[in-house]
C-alpha cells in the first residue's frame, strides 16, 4: 500500500465543500483516464498524460513520491503532524483508494479513525467492490462516487459497474454521485450517459463539477455546466481548491 501525499485543507468538491479535512492521497488506480488530457512532468523528464492526479496513478514515473505503508500506525501518525480540531473530517482519495479496500492495514486504519470519532469520506470512481458484511466499518463511511464518463476514454464496462454502485449506495452511511464534466461533452449525449449511471442508485443525489486541473480550464467549463445543471436539476459543485489555489497538490 502506498501513500502519495497528505495535507490539511478544506474539502473542495461535492456535498461537504468548505469542510476542514485531512486528505490522504493513496497511490494506484485501476484506470488511466487519458481522455481528461491533463499532463504532468516527472522528475525523469517524461510528460505523462492522464487525470489531474496522474502522479498518484502512474507509479512508473512518479514512484519517488510514493511511500510504502507497513502499518496502520504510520497513517495515524500523519494526524499528529497538524494542529487539528477534535475528530476532524478525513478524506481518502487517490488514485483510487478502494484498490486497498480489503487490505488489513487499510481496514484497521479505518476502524481506528471511527473509534476516534472521525467522519470518513471516500473519493472513488465507483468501479471496485466493497465487502460491507466482512468489513462493517465501511457502513459507517461516506462515498463520493466519481463515476467516469466517456470523456475519460475508459471502456464503459470498466467504468460503470451497476452492481458495485448499487451495493455502495444502499450500504454506505451516505453516498452521492459526482461527475467531472467539460463543456464539449454537454452536447454529446451527456444526459443519457449520466442517466445510465444513476439508474443503479436512483435515490442518490447528483453533483456535477467542471473539469479542469487549472483555474483557467475550470473557468472555461463552469458556465456551460451551470446551465446544464439548471436544465436537468442536478447540483452544481465547484472545485474550490482549484478556484482558490490554481493547483491540486497539497490543497
Amino acid at each position: 500500500m502506498y501513500l502519495v501525499e497528505h495535507f490539511y485543507s478544506i474539502q473542495g468538491e461535492g456535498r461537504y465543500t468548505g469542510t476542514p479535512s485531512v486528505f490522504f492521497r493513496f497511490g494506484g488506480c485501476n484506470m488511466k483516464c487519458e481522455g481528461f488530457g491533463c499532463k504532468e512532468k516527472a522528475s525523469d523528464g517524461a510528460e505523462v498524460l492522464g487525470c489531474d492526479t496522474v502522479y498518484a496513478v502512474n507509479k512508473e514515473h512518479f514512484s519517488y513520491t510514493w511511500a510504502q505503508i507497513q502499518s496502520h500506525k504510520e497513517l495515524l501518525q500523519v494526524l499528529e503532524l497538524y494542529e487539528l480540531p477534535e475528530a476532524v473530517d478525513i478524506v481518502l482519495t487517490g488514485g483510487e483508494p478502494l484498490i486497498y479496500a480489503h487490505d488489513e492495514i487499510f481496514v484497521l486504519f479505518l476502524q481506528k479513525l471511527r473509534e476516534r470519532g472521525h467522519k470518513i469520506t471516500f473519493e472513488t470512481n465507483g468501479s471496485l467492490g466493497v465487502d460491507f458484511e466482512k468489513y462493517p466499518v465501511y457502513k459507517e463511511c461516506i462515498f463520493a462516487l466519481s463515476v467516469k464518463l466517456s470523456n475519460s476514454q475508459e471502456p464503459f464496462t470498466k467504468r460503470v459497474r451497476g452492481d458495485v454502485l448499487h451495493t455502495i449506495a444502499y450500504n454506505a452511511k451516505e453516498a452521492f454521485f459526482k461527475f467531472s464534466i467539460d463543456a464539449a461533452s454537454i452536447d454529446l449525449g451527456l444526459e443519457e450517459e449520466i442517466s445510465t449511471v444513476i439508474m443503479h442508485a436512483p435515490a442518490t443525489q447528483v453533483y456535477c463539477m467542471p473539469l479542469g486541473g487549472s483555474k483557467e480550464e475550470l473557468q472555461s467549463n463552469t458556465e456551460p455546466l451551470i446551465e446544464f445543471c439548471k436544465a436537468k436539476g442536478y447540483i452544481f459543485s465547484d472545485r474550490l481548491h482549484i478556484r482558490v489555489w490554481d493547483q491540486n497538490k497539497g490543497v
